[in-house]
């Protein structure tokens, strides 16, 4: 009988990508993939190592998984992923619950490791060379059936002061174009209708390649038929006309732009090692409207980070009422071991950085539900996800500007000719809150 596997995959996209390698490469040894993690033998917990609460959701898991052990009903337990690569003696020192552990270079020896624990050993496979995504890499997609993130590149070279993933995933390298196509290709031909390109700079691709950038790429890809494709984590100084213009003259191109761009006060940004200001960012955002007509627009910034003043805070909140983005992320600053911000005096008390996160969180939910607000009574294109975890009788979508995982949905009840997971179908909004909205499913006919 073959071994069962079950994943838990942990923070980021890019982070899934690396846990559908993995499982490809596990059943290519011949073992049972199964989706829930109790039923399995062996457990994989693919941490997220960015910042401190998600270190913590990470530890937690870890541990809520060893109990399965203790239990009996699995045999051994794998940690993977960012934690390994950042903290490997120590993770494997403190947690003697874990049987193996896999670093970020290491995706393609996880079978490797299974026989090593299965015939009683304890092992630590972390190698310092980068691992090559170039590579013909099996995947066993771990989100719906519909809908597939494609990493065209890893690593960041970036010098971000909060930031750490450089020295976790390397420097910035671009997959060839060759390898991102085949691989869409091979996607497509699987049934995905959503594309997501991924990487930590996405913006950035082709820029350690010759002669090739992000739009060359992505006007390799468009003719593949996908019937979305979306565009994830772009940086503010290389997000190009040209992708705009892509996304404005393509009807598979969708009217997102997600743009994460951390603060909008000129002093925070440079200790921050970024680049941008309060009225260069309020001008590439009208920049981005005046190109595509109709766009949807995500972000995400940090409060509390270090030396950011009452004044610099303020610019902040000003900001978000002045640009009226559709979506936005606020996170608290998190000091990392090994970033140079950890070592910045003029720490912000954590108390100070609660009242800030709810106060622009309060400002952005506002914001968000008066574009919700005017949807209402408009028939828009959705993307079927399918049913609801609440109900069989509702089912779940997306419009373009709603992002898998990270933006609200749209709630329809169920039509007597229900349609099927990933068809487009033409909704009439009804209803609208602060992340999500309601919606009735017009006939076949008006798709």
């Amino acid at each position: 009988m073959a071994v069962k596997v079950g994943i838990v995959s942990l923070g980021c996209a890019k982070n899934l990508v690396d846990s559908e390698i993995i499982l490809g490469h596990l059943r290519e040894e011949g073992c049972e993939i199964v989706a829930d993690a109790r039923d399995a033998d062996y457990i994989i917990v693919n941490t997220c190592g960015f910042i401190g609460p998600a270190k913590e959701e990470s530890i937690e898991t870890i541990l809520e998984m060893a109990e399965l052990k203790h239990q009996g009903s699995c045999r051994g337990l794998i940690v993977a992923g960012c934690m390994v690569q950042r903290y490997p003696e120590e993770l494997f020192e403190e947690l003697p619950e874990v049987d193996g552990f896999l670093g970020t270079n290491d995706l393609d020896k996880v079978g490797t490791l299974l026989k090593g624990i299965q015939e009683g050993k304890r092992l630590l496979l972390r190698g310092e060379e980068l691992y090559d995504y170039n590579q013909t890499a099996p995947r066993i997609l771990a989100t719906p059936s519909h809908f597939a993130y494609l990493k065209i590149a890893e690593g960041c070279s970036h010098q971000c002061a909060f930031c750490v993933i450089p020295q976790i995933r390397g420097r910035f390298r671009s997959r060839s174009v060759e390898s991102i196509v085949g691989e869409a290709e091979s996607l497509y031909a699987s049934g995905v209708k959503e594309l997501a390109l991924v990487a930590q700079d996405t913006t950035g691709y082709g820029r350690d390649l010759k002669g090739v950038g992000l739009a060359d790429l992505v006007q390799e890809i468009l003719p593949i038929g996908f019937d979305w494709v979306r565009i994830l984590y772009t940086y503010p100084t290389s997000l190009g006309e040209d992708i705009l213009r892509l996304m404005r003259d393509h009807d598979n191109m969708v009217k997102y732009v997600d743009l994460p761009l951390q603060h909008v006060s000129r002093s925070v940004l440079r200790r921050m090692g970024r680049p941008g200001d309060y009225k260069s960012t309020l001008e590439l955002i009208r920049k981005i409207r005046d190109q595509i007509p109709g766009v949807f627009i995500r972000s995400s910034f940090i409060v509390g980070f270090p030396g950011e003043s009452e004044e610099d805070f303020v610019s902040l909140l000003n900001f978000l009422e002045e640009a009226k983005l559709n979506h936005v992320g606020i996170f608290q600053y998190s000091p990392e071991e090994g970033s140079r911000a950890a070592l910045l005096e003029d720490q912000v008390p954590d108390d100070v950085k609660e009242m800030r996160f709810r106060e622009a969180m309060a400002v952005q939910q506002r914001i968000s539900l008066e574009l919700n607000e005017q949807l209402v009574g408009q028939e828009i294109d959705v993307m079927i996800d399918g049913l609801s975890d609440e109900s069989d009788l509702v089912l779940v979508g997306r419009h373009q500007g709603q992002a898998p995982e990270v933006d609200g949905v749209v709630y329809m009840g169920m039509p007597a000719d229900p349609p099927q997971t990933g068809e487009i179908v033409k909704v009439r909004i009804l209803e609208a809150h602060a992340y999500d909205l309601v919606g009735e499913v017009l006939g076949r006919e008006h798709r």
